[in-house]
């Protein structure tokens, strides 16, 4: 026996909205068939006596409420993104701390808009947030700050505010006290007025926040290239260094190099130390020098041997000018320096193949 098969049949609004829109997709939910649209939309609009006043605007009501549906599953995938995101990666307020005052309002303000839209039980559960971890911030907010802190200021005097933190910072970064030590600092804010708290507590900050001190240096730069000479015989230097033979004895060794050539114009080994050595060297040095050479200076530093009476009229009878390094001039002797560095290395690495 066959069954009988029932007719369906819709409301005539139903029939009149496709009509009129011509969307196939408008009533999803009532699983109509296809091939009763395309009837509908094939043979129009049919006669129907009802009591209902009809509406001008019934199209675009019809309209916003596809838009507003198409809307609705725009922002249900939006919102499925991001719950996926934070679930792979394991973001959860459960858990974890939020110190910022900043922070935990923007999260109250945002709790607070959406209970026009769900129950706040069901946005405290999409946030991650217990209930009386929302009060309790809720609590912070009107009577003391969000920030996570040990204390109150307003409920214990004694401990420092925010604003008095930021004073002390702006302190130990300024540029006007890095001559002062943190204690000289600490003290100097007691004594104008400005903050009332131990060097202790002005450690413990620092220390706490990271704060760093300016440490600009106040004299210039030293330059990496020395003094250098044009021509040769222009600029010499002279210097002594000792070295200490085998036997415990000491000796003196006395030298005249050019500047622009790096050239050893006169050299002598001594017993002791005086300024007869210094003169002697000079004296070669000065038969060394070649040109029309008006002036020329000699580097050294401001030990006895090289000031005195003997060197002085020494100088003047070779026509040389001396120059004291560092005192005269801001340079130093270092060219000088660094040959006597080389040639004290070079003897001991000798000694040590010998030995």
């Amino acid at each position: 026996m066959q069954a009988s098969l029932s007719r369906r049949s819709y409301d005539h609004r139903i029939r009149e909205a496709i009509c009129e829109t011509r969307d196939p997709d408008l009533f999803p939910e009532l699983n109509i068939p296809l091939s009763t649209i395309r009837c509908w939309l094939h043979r129009g609009l049919s006669e129907v006596v009802t009591t209902e006043l009809l509406d001008d605007d019934r199209s675009k009501l019809l309209s916003e409420n596809r838009d507003l549906r198409h809307r609705v599953a725009l922002l249900g995938a939006v919102v499925g993104i991001l719950v996926a995101l934070l679930r792979v990666s394991k973001s959860r307020l459960n858990f974890e701390r939020i110190p910022d005052a900043d922070s935990k309002r923007f999260l109250l303000r945002a709790i607070e808009r959406s209970q026009k839209a769900m129950p706040l039980i069901a946005a405290l559960r999409m946030a991650g947030i217990s209930a009386s971890r929302f009060h309790s911030w809720q609590r912070k907010e009107e009577g003391c700050d969000l920030d996570d802190r040990q204390s109150c200021p307003r409920v214990v005097p004694a401990r420092l505010t925010p604003e008095e933190v930021d004073t002390i910072g702006e302190m130990v970064a300024s540029r006007d006290y890095r001559f002062m030590s943190i204690r000289a600092l600490a003290l100097h804010a007691q004594r104008i007025g400005k903050i009332f708290a131990s060097p202790s507590t002005w450690y413990g900050l620092v220390r706490q926040n990271g704060w760093g001190r300016p440490r600009k240096r106040l004299y210039p730069v030293r330059p990496k290239v020395g003094v250098r000479a044009t021509a040769p015989g222009q600029l010499l230097h002279l210097d002594v260094t000792i070295i200490r033979l085998l036997d415990g004895t000491r000796t003196y060794l006395h030298a005249v190099i050019d500047n622009y050539s790096r050239r050893i114009l006169s050299w002598t080994l001594e017993t002791r130390l005086g300024s007869g050595a210094t003169c002697r060297v000079l004296r070669e040095a000065a038969k060394e020098i070649v040109g029309s050479i008006s002036r020329t200076l000699v580097v050294t530093d401001a030990g006895s041997e090289n000031v005195n009476r003997d060197v002085d009229n020494e100088l003047s009878g070779a026509n040389l000018e001396r120059v004291l390094a560092q005192i005269d001039v801001t340079y130093s002797n270092s060219m000088i320096e660094a040959f006597w560095r080389s040639l004290k290395n070079s003897w001991l690495y000798l000694h040590g193949l010998e030995s």
